[in-house]
């Protein structure tokens, strides 16, 4: 049987995924997660096989999460599954240490074989993300300036675009204002950007 922890904000969506889990026979949910520390807590005392992890919950940015999961066990499955298209963030994922990545349009046979086959030691990812993967490989890092930015500064960027405030970001990534300030200044030279109204105008023009 197959140990199946599901970290994901929405109990609506944890239940759901139990639902289409356990339906396959093999598989059994042995764990849910509501947010980073309850994930990082459930998975020192629960033995499992593999986490499926949403990226975007409260407080902890998923990545982050996924890095802490992976250096406390390398040896760890986890299962990215997102609301986010995969073009934004399963190759950032994949470096991070994820053993696949799944959008939660994925239909439920979808994350059934994906699971079953990343708890056997492979990798699950699209045909769409397998193309990027390759493209990179080619490709001028600098061709994209966001590509240069680090996580924490994508996820601090991403917010940005979002209209949050500095304070409101600090907040949720549990940072200093002084902190995320700082990102907000790599990011802008990184970029070679000026205003916070750049970083939005750019967000919305690649679709990030």
């Amino acid at each position: 049987m197959i140990r199946v922890i599901v970290a994901d904000d929405h109990p609506i969506v944890r239940a759901g995924v139990r639902q289409i889990l356990e339906r396959g026979g093999d598989i059994a949910v042995v764990g849910e997660a509501g947010d980073g520390a309850a994930l990082i807590r459930m998975v020192s005392t629960e033995a499992h096989d593999l986490v499926l992890l949403d990226i975007s919950m409260p407080g902890r940015d998923g990545i982050d999460v996924l890095k802490q999961l992976k250096y406390a066990n390398p040896r760890a499955r986890v299962l990215i599954m997102s609301i986010h298209p995969e073009e934004q963030f399963a190759i950032r994922a994949l470096k991070a240490g994820a053993d696949g990545y799944l959008t939660k349009e994925s239909v439920p046979e979808e994350v059934v074989n994906a699971v079953r086959k990343v708890v056997r030691g492979g990798k699950y990812i699209s045909d769409r993300v397998a193309e990027q993967l390759l493209h990179e490989v080619g490709a001028d890092p600098g061709t994209l300036p966001h590509a240069a930015l680090s996580d924490r500064e994508f996820e601090v960027f991403r917010q940005i675009a979002a209209g949050k405030s500095l304070t409101g970001i600090a907040e949720d990534l549990s940072l200093s204002v002084k902190t995320v300030g700082t990102y907000r200044a790599r990011i802008l030279a990184k970029m070679n950007l000026s205003t916070n109204a750049e970083i939005i105008r750019y967000a919305i023009r690649h679709g990030l």
